[in-house]
């Protein structure tokens, strides 16, 4: 179940999207090279599927600084090209100004939203604020993306698994009506 702050900027995220303006969608996890950049490779690839490219703006970032200009971590990057999607994204912080540049900021744990909470300037800007794990399925035991960093194959492999049903569940979700939306939620 959602809060509320989350019900509201999927709302938001809903009427740019019939407005026929870009959508702009910022993913974040600690370090930028295992989470964030797999969701972004995966939200560009759903959306360049279903030729909705020139409506998505999306990107990913990290809370820590610790891979700037890196390519995301090379397992990551294995496990993902095994599924046919190009994690090509350098690293980057995400900033205060990425509040304004992007509709929704998604993260992947309850330590990255709480480092989120930080940096956003103004309450409005942390109103954007979402779980990656409000896009899961109501049947999904997890409430989080699992960092796959220190874990073997099948944590690269869960957490791809987690956010290939989340990123489709987010576009499905922006381009329903609010009845439709029900059955997400």
């Amino acid at each position: 179940m959602t809060g509320t702050n989350t019900e509201n900027t999927i709302d938001a995220l809903r009427r740019i999207y019939h407005s026929g303006q870009a959508v702009r969608v910022l993913f974040v996890c600690l370090g930028n090279i295992c989470r964030s950049p797999a969701a972004d490779g995966i939200m560009h690839d759903i959306v360049k599927r279903e030729d909705e490219a020139d409506r998505w703006i999306i990107d990913s970032a990290g809370t820590g600084g610790y891979h700037v200009g890196d390519l995301p971590d090379r397992r990551m990057r294995l496990h993902a090209r095994q599924r046919g999607l190009d994690l090509n994204h350098r690293c980057r912080q995400v900033s205060e100004s990425d509040f304004d540049d992007f509709d929704i900021v998604i993260g992947m744990d309850a330590s990255n939203i709480s480092n989120l909470r930080r940096i956003a300037p103004s309450p409005q800007a942390e109103a954007k604020i979402v779980p990656m794990s409000a896009f899961f399925a109501p049947s999904e035991r997890y409430d989080h993306v699992p960092d796959p960093y220190y874990e073997g194959s099948e944590g690269f492999e869960l957490v791809l698994n987690l956010l290939q049903d989340g990123c489709r569940r987010l576009f499905d979700t922006v381009r329903t009506n609010e009845r439709q939306q029900q059955q997400y939620f």
